[in-house]
C-alpha cells in the first residue's frame, strides 16, 4: 500500500481523483484491512496545515486526539480525553472520530457547540453542516463553531462487551437575541439525541423545559445524569 501525504489542497484533491482512500490513525479499519486486504493507495492529511489547525473556533479533521487542549472549548477538550485509550488518542484523529466511527464520541460535543465542517471533495473545498458530513461521509479538513459562554462533557463508565458508555455534553449560548440558551446532546447506546431550550429563568425552568424535548425522554438513570450535568454547569459564574 502507497501512503500519500499531500501538504497542500490541490495535491489532497488529486489523490482523491486518483482513489487514494483517506484514513487518520486507521485505528478502525486495520483490522478489516488486514482480513480483507490493503488498499493501493491510502491518504493521510497529517501534512496538510488546513486539517491540523487547533485555535479558537477552528479544530482540524487530522488533528490526533491527544493533542486536543484548552485552546478549543472545554466540552471538545474533555470529549477528545476521553475516547478510547491513551494509546487509541495518540494515534485517532478527530476526523476519523466523527466521520470514520460508529461511536462518535465528539459528535455530543460537536452538536452542543453548533458546529459545522469545512470539507474536502475532489473538486471544492466548501462548508456544510454536521448532519450532511455524516450522512454522505465528506472528508473532514476541520471543524468551526461559535464559542460557548460555558460547556461540559461527561461519559460515564462502561462495561467490557456492553452499550456504549452514556454521554452527555452541554453548552451555554447568548444568541443574536441576547437570550441565553442551553445546549443538550446525548448518547445514549449508538443514538444520538439533541435540543436546546431557553435558559435565562434559571436551572429548574431549563431542565423543566428540556424534559420536554426528545432528551426528556431517556430511561430514568439518564434523565437524572442529564439533570446533574445542566445543574453543574448552570451553577457556573456567568462568563466562564
Amino acid at each position: 500500500m502507497l501512503l500519500r501525504l499531500p501538504e497542500c489542497v490541490s495535491e489532497a484533491q488529486e489523490c482523491l481523483v486518483e482513489g487514494a482512500v483517506p484514513v487518520g490513525g486507521a485505528t478502525l479499519i486495520w483490522a478489516d484491512w488486514q482480513r480483507d486486504g490493503f488498499p493501493e493507495q491510502a491518504m493521510s492529511l497529517r501534512r496538510l496545515p488546513e486539517a491540523n489547525v487547533i485555535g479558537r473556533g477552528v479544530l482540524g479533521g487530522a488533528v490526533v486526539l491527544n493533542t486536543v487542549d484548552d485552546r478549543v472549548p472545554e466540552v471538545l477538550c474533555r470529549a477528545a480525553a476521553a475516547v478510547g485509550t491513551g494509546a487509541v488518542r495518540r494515534t485517532a484523529t478527530v476526523g476519523g472520530n466523527l466521520v470514520g466511527s460508529t461511536l462518535r464520541c465528539l459528535l455530543p460535543a460537536a452538536l452542543v457547540l453548533k458546529a459545522w465542517a469545512t470539507v474536502l471533495d475532489q473538486d471544492r473545498v466548501h462548508e456544510t453542516d454536521l448532519a450532511e458530513v455524516l450522512a454522505k461521509h465528506h472528508l473532514l479538513l476541520s471543524l468551526h463553531w461559535r464559542e460557548p459562554l460555558a460547556s461540559s462533557y461527561r461519559k460515564l463508565p462502561g462495561e467490557a462487551g456492553g452499550q456504549p458508555p452514556f454521554v452527555v455534553a452541554a453548552a451555554v449560548h447568548t444568541q443574536d437575541d441576547g437570550v441565553d440558551r442551553l445546549h443538550v446532546a446525548v448518547r445514549d447506546g449508538y443514538e444520538v439525541l439533541t435540543d436546546d431550550v431557553p435558559c435565562h429563568a434559571g436551572t429548574e425552568e431549563a431542565i423543566r423545559a428540556l424534559g420536554d424535548t426528545p432528551v426528556g425522554t431517556l430511561h430514568a438513570a439518564a434523565w437524572q445524569t442529564v439533570r446533574e450535568h445542566v445543574t453543574d454547569l448552570l451553577a457556573r459564574p456567568v462568563g466562564r
